[in-house]
């Protein structure tokens, strides 16, 4: 079954980039179902790749090969992902990590994230839903885990004609867990922690922050449950603060503090964009303040008020440092690119009447490797700032 391209259309998908849209699409020979392999060509009907079809997405196509003799089987999956793993293993990671970033592993719409010898998996698109249970198979098989567990309750699988849904994708086995990261131990909840129970993506800037906390007054806004504020008190902080809305998300971290033994710790459930300002106008100040918000838009269209509630947030946390202090602040959306950041940040420096330098830029972590001209995989970027 073939996708055959429009004429003028198709240079992205050409260029490295996975996703075929339906508008580029001049017309599909044969009568392909949901999830069903197709070979992509352009109008001149070179081969472009093969990938699996979803006509009632947006994104109709998404190639797994370039190779027109590659065939899209289990064998194929068992081969990418012991690719994931050697990646990551070169670069130092073994025991708690993301084994597949979706586009940015050449498997569009699979994210695996790796706890000890447990899995927890996300199939996001129809066409990945229809190996989900060949995947668990070769995890269990071949990558001997002790479990796999899917957490498809995700807003996304709807586009695609799925329902959301989360459960075992092997045999049952505790949800809940204790993990070792750095010499931090935290709660983890596969089955209620918000994507697949923890934030692995920020697992190289925990440790950026060693140097700007020591014997430091800490502000970690949007804690969630607390990684950054535990590796602030793991670094030395003389006190953090951990402020987050959700009163469980302050219950976990509490108890992640107990867990360490960290008794420099204050949890603050209340609204950023609430009390920021009042700190500001009483006067209170943080040798360090640490912002890591949720994204503010999942999509083009929300990306103006997007731009509002970075500089907001931005513009209270740079007034709360001392002189000479430091702020780490993050976008995880991809929406907002890292030209678009850091002007909204500077926007923010200056609208506080602060002068700021650059001590260090920030990604996420190298198991969620950024592939260049496929800008959906690289969503995270930091700051680190003096300010002045």
């Amino acid at each position: 079954m073939e996708v055959i391209l429009q004429k003028g259309k198709g240079r992205r998908v050409e260029d490295g980039h996975p996703w075929v849209y339906g508008n580029e699409i001049e017309h599909i020979n044969g009568n392909p179902q949901t999830g069903d392999i197709v070979s992509v060509y352009n109008f001149r009907k070179d081969f472009i790749g093969k990938g699996y079809i979803n006509t009632l997405s947006q994104i109709t196509v998404r190639l797994l090969t370039r190779d027109a003799d590659e065939t899209i089987d289990k064998s194929f999956f068992r081969n990418r992902l012991f690719s994931c793993r050697a990646y990551r293993e070169t670069l130092g990671y073994t025991t708690n990590y993301r084994l597949a970033f979706g586009e940015g592993d050449m498997l569009p719409a699979l994210v695996i994230d790796k706890f000890a010898d447990v899995y927890v998996m996300q199939t996001l698109s129809a066409g990945m839903d229809k190996w989900k249970n060949i995947i668990a198979e070769i995890l269990l098989e071949d990558f001997h885990a002790s479990g796999v567990y899917e957490r498809n309750d995700v807003p996304v699988r709807t586009l695609e004609g799925l329902t959301e849904h989360k459960g075992f994708l092997s045999e049952p086995f505790p949800t809940r867990f204790v993990m070792e990261e750095e010499g931090v131990r935290f709660h983890v909840d596969l089955d209620a922690g918000q994507k697949t129970g923890f934030f692995l993506d920020q697992k190289d800037n925990r440790l950026a922050i060693a140097q700007i906390v020591k014997n430091k007054s800490v502000l970690d806004c949007f804690t969630y449950t607390g990684s950054f504020a535990l590796f602030a008190a793991h670094f030395g902080a003389a006190s953090v603060q951990a402020l987050d809305i959700s009163a469980d998300a302050i219950r976990m971290m509490q108890a992640n503090a107990e867990l360490n033994g960290f008794k420099q710790i204050e949890g603050i459930c209340a609204n950023a964009f609430d009390v920021l300002p009042q700190w500001v106008k009483e006067g209170k100040q943080f040798d360090t303040v640490i912002l890591d918000p949720p994204a503010f838009t999942k999509n083009r269209k929300g990306i103006d008020n997007a731009i509002k509630g970075y500089k907001e947030i931005n513009l209270r946390g740079i007034r709360l440092v001392k002189p000479g202090g430091f702020l780490a602040t993050f976008s995880c959306s991809h929406f907002m690119d890292v030209n678009l950041f850091y002007d909204t940040v500077a926007a923010a420096a200056k609208d506080a009447g602060r002068t700021v330098r650059e001590v260090q830029f920030l990604n996420q972590a190298k198991d969620h490797p950024v592939v260049w001209g496929v800008q959906e995989t690289h969503y995270l970027k930091g700051l680190i700032l003096q300010v002045l």
